[in-house]
């Protein structure tokens, strides 16, 4: 059937004069450009059915569904194919006809003639709709890359009228003085400042979406070095999935700096545990419970309990799934899991199957000077409260989000939310199987440094941080709260898991890292050392003394072993001094958690157990 669109039949049309020229000069360059009468009579006589059988074949094949400005190595195939096809119909016409006197050469220079005119047509269409790599868009750029990444960036932003690539950079010396797409790689990532400056760019896009990250900053502190601005083509995780294009650049993020490998969930075990039942979440409303009830929604579960004491962050994170959420039904309750006959109203009211308790006070100095006591009542009793309530429901899992700050704690928090998991531990012998769950900093959570250091760099800086040496351990809030998942489905009960943070940064490298991404240099924000804060430690450890961890079959999750255990004699007195209806003191809370605590060291004593934290942190994740 002939194409009705007017551009597949031009399309169409210029095929069979293309069709009709390449039998012509098949007989012309057989007999040297002077045909004889005899074969002009037969060329003549033979072109109406070749040139329509042809014309069917390049219909029947699909020649005309694709569009000539996008050719591609697909259409040349099938060009290719189609010439095939027709010479061999065209040789079975002549065997059974009289046309056998045709020359046998033409049925070899016809088919080369047509792949080369049709094929060459479609290129050049192209090459002229595109123009040229070089010549459009106003903005000169560099392409630090020049792998696949790279590759279709370039066929992308071939089309932009705001890119004009100028040059490609890779470190590979392999790849140096070869072309992509007529680009040529002029260099390595450290001749940055030589050629933006001769090409005149002041941007760079890093197309390496599937390096470590560490490559990343590395290209981000060569963009910064020679004062260009920095955008970056998504992770090839996002790539893969379809999420976006590689064509989609953007700024560089925090996370693409400090960001992990994706998280592999066991989806089916997941959507097992999860789904069909009834979840809640205290502390919905904070960076890690907001996180865990979207992701919570992949598993269809039966609703989704908010509990949180805020009422404007209970607000937010109930619009928030009214808009983005309206097939995952949600319950927005406010309580304060201190109190317990709330709680256990709650409980009893919607009766979850598993209960992830987010809700703690976090922040070390606010814990730390005045406010120790609420944070004993708060991550000590608060948990007491939450776990009873579930125990008396017949809640089948609770899952305690823990922090790294709970090992060997110098810190009031640290302090709490290690008793915390003692009392969680407390509980093996019922029937709700308790897990707990540490790990570090998450990139961007309410109250850490990431805000901090956007605010600071907005007001023009100072960045204030408290000592040169300080590292913590980070990780992105969405991973954060896919490994708790992860290890709340595969907790049996009594376990702690540690999460594998990765690397640990320096905090004024962080700093470092911001100040780039703001697209300024250090001389234009200055950094600040301001000393530590009370109960802040130069670094966190991932396990206390006396601990070790058994590998999992999930590669980022272990289990810590702890030999401590609250007897039922501390059991007992934990609950009668935090049940007290008289505040205690400070000094008062610190020397309680003391003598519970043998690891709890306060700052302001010599801790000698700092000077082996390291070498414990380097060995934990290695010890499968």
């Amino acid at each position: 059937m002939i194409p009705r669109d007017i551009r597949s039949f031009a399309a169409f049309a210029h095929d069979v004069v293309v069709a009709s020229a390449a039998w012509y000069i098949s007989f012309l360059l057989r007999f040297n450009f002077i045909i004889p009468e005899p074969y002009l009579g037969s060329m003549l006589d033979s072109l109406p059915w070749v040139v329509a059988l042809q014309s069917a074949i390049f219909l029947g094949l699909g020649l005309y569904r694709g569009i000539w400005r996008y050719a591609s190595v697909l259409d040349l195939y099938r060009i290719v194919a189609a010439a095939a096809l027709s010479t061999l119909a065209i040789s079975a016409v002549m065997f059974f006809t009289y046309f056998s006197d045709l020359p046998r050469s033409v049925l070899i220079l016809d088919p080369l003639l047509l792949v080369v005119a049709m094929g060459g047509s479609r290129l050049a269409y192209r090459a002229w709709k595109e123009k040229s790599l070089l010549s459009l868009g106003t903005n000169p750029v560099l392409i630090l890359g020049a792998g696949d990444a790279a590759s279709d960036l370039l066929k992308h932003l071939s089309r932009s009228r705001e890119w004009r690539v100028v040059g490609l950079l890779d470190d590979n010396p392999a790849r140096r003085g070869r072309q992509i797409y007529g680009v040529t790689v002029m260099g390595p990532l450290d001749s940055l400042a030589e050629h933006a400056t001769q090409r005149g760019a002041k941007h760079a896009i890093i197309a390496m979406p599937s390096v470590n990250h560490s490559a990343r900053r590395r290209a981000m502190r060569v963009c910064s070095a020679a004062g260009v601005k920095a955008l970056i083509v998504p992770s090839f995780e996002d790539i893969a999935s379809g999420l976006v294009t590689v064509s989609e650049i953007r700024k560089v993020e925090l996370d693409d700096l400090l960001g992990r490998d994706p998280v592999k969930l066991d989806n089916a075990g997941m959507r097992d545990w999860i789904g069909t039942r009834t979840v809640m979440v205290t502390g919905a409303g904070g960076s890690i419970g907001s996180e865990l009830c979207r992701q919570l929604t992949r598993f269809g579960p039966e609703r989704i309990v908010f509990v949180e004491q805020n009422e404007f962050a209970l607000y937010q994170i109930a619009e928030e799934f009214a808009v983005h959420y309206p097939g995952t039904p949600t319950v927005p309750v406010i309580a304060d899991i201190r109190n317990e006959a709330r709680m256990k109203q709650v409980m009893e009211e919607w009766r979850p199957a598993m209960v992830f308790h987010a809700a703690a006070y976090k922040h070390v100095p606010l814990m730390e000077q005045i406010n120790a006591w609420e944070a004993v009542q708060n991550n000590i009793r608060g948990t007491l409260i939450t776990a009873r309530a579930a125990v008396s429901v017949g809640v089948a899992k609770f899952v305690l989000i823990s922090t790294d700050k709970a090992v060997n704690p110098t810190n009031v928090m640290g302090a709490t939310k290690r008793i915390a998991e003692l009392v969680c531990a407390s509980f093996a012998e019922t029937q709700t199987r308790f897990v707990a769950v540490r790990f570090g900093n998450v990139l961007g959570s309410t109250g850490s440094v990431v805000p901090k250091f956007r605010e600071q760099i907005a007001q023009g800086g100072p960045i204030t941080v408290t000592h040169p040496d300080i590292q913590r351990y980070f990780m992105s809030i969405p991973e954060a709260a896919q490994l708790v998942l992860q290890a709340g489905c595969m907790g049996g009960g009594g376990e702690i898991f540690v999460l594998d943070m990765g690397e640990p940064v320096k905090i004024v490298e962080l700093a470092r890292d911001m100040i780039r991404l703001s697209g300024l240099r250090e001389q234009d924000i200055r950094i600040e050392f301001t000393g530590l804060r009370p109960g802040e430690k130069l670094f966190e450890e991932l396990l206390a003394d006396g601990e070790h961890t058994l590998p999992t079959p999930h590669p980022k999750l272990r289990i810590a072993k702890a030999e401590t255990l609250l007897l039922e004699k501390e059991f007992g007195s934990l609950i009668q001094w935090i049940s007290s209806a008289v505040p205690l003191s400070d000094k008062e809370v610190r020397n309680r958690l003391s003598a519970m605590l043998p690891e709890y060291h306060p700052q302001g004593l010599p801790d000698p157990r700092q000077d082996d934290a390291a070498a414990r942190n380097a060995s934990v994740m290695n010890t499968a």
